[in-house]
């Protein structure tokens, strides 16, 4: 049996459905405590969120008309995934003044896409890469 979509009464998740909120190692919210980080049991892969806690709140901003909260969410989960050089890459391509053509922008997505399948981040950089070249923002500047 499914488990019912989460929505406004669900959030904030960490209060309403604690037993929802892990981290990457399935260390429970309420196992986090300062008595554990003393003992050494809590690693850091347990502070950091996880995609599906990502995705979690991608469920709530859907559900209550956040379309595009809901789609950043979505990427942030697929980002997770990547290494954090690899995020990294990606933000500074991004950054206006940084790439010089469209051509290196596709190639990055088309490597998310397949290294990573990270099909909607690769999607938001090809959409990134189309509207810098109607903007002219190809201008190799730093």
């Amino acid at each position: 049996m499914r488990e019912k979509k989460l929505n406004r009464q669900d959030f904030p998740i960490a209060e309403t459905r604690p037993s929802k909120v892990k981290g990457k190692r399935g260390i429970a919210l309420s196992e986090l405590t300062i008595e554990a980080v003393l003992e050494g049991t809590v690693d850091l892969d347990d502070l950091q969120i996880t995609p599906e806690a990502l995705l979690q709140q991608a469920e709530i901003a859907k559900s209550v008309g956040r379309k595009t909260l809901s789609e950043n969410f979505e990427r942030a989960a697929e980002m997770n995934n990547l290494p954090n050089s690899e995020v990294m890459e990606i933000y500074e391509l991004l950054r206006p003044g940084r790439t010089e053509s469209m051509s290196t922008l596709l190639e990055e997505a088309k490597k998310i896409r397949t290294e990573y399948q990270a099909e909607k981040l690769a999607k938001f950089i090809e959409e990134a890469a189309e509207f810098y070249d109607k903007r002219g923002l190809f201008k190799k500047r730093f």
